[in-house]
């Protein structure tokens, strides 16, 4: 831990001279950016433990050598107190050391799709679309929907959408796996609670250079568009469907009225979906360094049931259960995140003290 500190530590400094400088290069300068922005907290924790640890010395020295009981109280009562900060910042230290996900900083593609429940399902598809999108402008970020299908009476039996903004996909990457829902239906007329589900997969938007894909893998197909509800939206071939021939990873985009922009579009998540099954076989062969169960996005595991008569949201993977699915569904999403991000580090640290031990 130690030994990596000192790397960051010099890195650190490296980038702030580097910073002080003045760079012309716009890329080159948000990069460095980046960079600082996650050495500079793991540096100023360091300094903290540092500091907590010179005076916890300090407050020892002063129960060893003071006979005075009272003093001998309050130095006992400090050094109780600061062993505990101490203990506290050590950790939050070596969570901070974890290796970072190197797709953290991507964007996002998110797809949603409608499961078991019929009409139900694609309205929770569409609640869940709506309660990402609120999320996503609480922070700031950038998103579009790319492509969707709406449902019979509502929602969607399937959408998609591209979502941009720093840490993306850092913080996204626990939503991937079945969202389950228990609620009385709008089509209910008996009023009793059903029980349905929609799935929702995260993907990181990779860059040209991390996934490329030759165009004789590709079949491309154009076609008119049908239009969302099944009307026509027009005449001309602007819907787009790519085939990569060697996976058979199928992709169709008709959102725009434009076949370049439907296209690009296709491509992108070709592309991510590309990407994420290369994440898939490396998770596979690297079993015993795996993330853990909590971030690996299987769209086939059920990993959250929002009970709406409850007002009760819990998640299976760790256990914990909120009392604000009204909040909740509105956006407000930042503590069940932050819990499974807290839960992701520790089992990653877990897992490195075992390999160590």
């Amino acid at each position: 831990m130690w030994e990596r500190l000192e790397q960051i530590k010099t890195r650190l400094s490296k980038v702030e001279e580097e910073l002080a400088k003045g760079i012309d290069d716009p890329k080159r300068l948000q990069a460095l950016g980046r960079e600082h922005k996650y050495l500079a907290p793991i540096v100023a924790l360091h300094e903290k433990w540092l500091r907590v640890s010179k005076a916890l010395e300090q407050a020892r020295s002063e129960l060893e050598h003071t006979k005075d009981p009272e003093w001998r109280a309050l130095a006992a009562e400090e050094v109780e107190r600061l062993t505990q900060v101490k203990g506290a910042l050590e950790r939050d230290l070596k969570l901070a050391l974890l290796p970072p996900d190197p797709d953290d900083d991507k964007s996002v593609i998110l797809e949603i799709r409608a499961g078991t429940g019929g009409d139900e399902a694609a309205l929770f598809a569409g609640d869940l679309a709506r309660m990402y999108q609120r999320y996503f402008d609480r922070r700031g970020w950038k998103w579009e929907i790319s492509d969707f299908t709406e449902g019979n009476v509502g929602g969607y039996k399937e959408v998609i959408m591209l979502v941009r903004g720093e840490g993306a996909y850092g913080w996204l990457k626990y939503e991937g796996g079945v969202h389950r829902v228990q609620r009385v239906p709008q089509t209910e007329s008996q009023g009793r609670i059903h029980t349905s589900a929609a799935s929702v997969a995260v993907l990181p938007e990779p860059e040209e250079i991390d996934i490329q894909i030759k165009e004789s893998d590709i079949r491309k197909d154009t076609y008119c568009s049908s239009g969302h509800g099944g009307q026509s939206v027009n005449t001309t071939y602007s819907a787009v469907r790519l085939v990569h021939i060697p996976t058979g990873i199928t992709v169709a985009i008709q959102n725009e009225r434009s076949q370049i922009k439907n296209y690009e579009t296709a491509l992108r998540i070709l592309r991510a979906r590309l990407y994420e099954l290369e994440l898939q076989k490396r998770l596979a062969e690297e079993e015993a360094l795996r993330r853990s169960y909590i971030s690996t996005g299987d769209r086939s595991v059920k990993i959250r049931t929002y009970n709406f008569p409850q007002n009760r949201v819990t998640d299976h993977r760790i256990g914990m259960t909120w009392y604000n699915l009204d909040q909740i569904i509105e956006g407000a999403l930042d503590e069940v995140l932050e819990a499974l991000r807290l839960a992701d580090q520790t089992q990653r640290l877990s897992q490195l003290e075992a390999q160590a031990g």
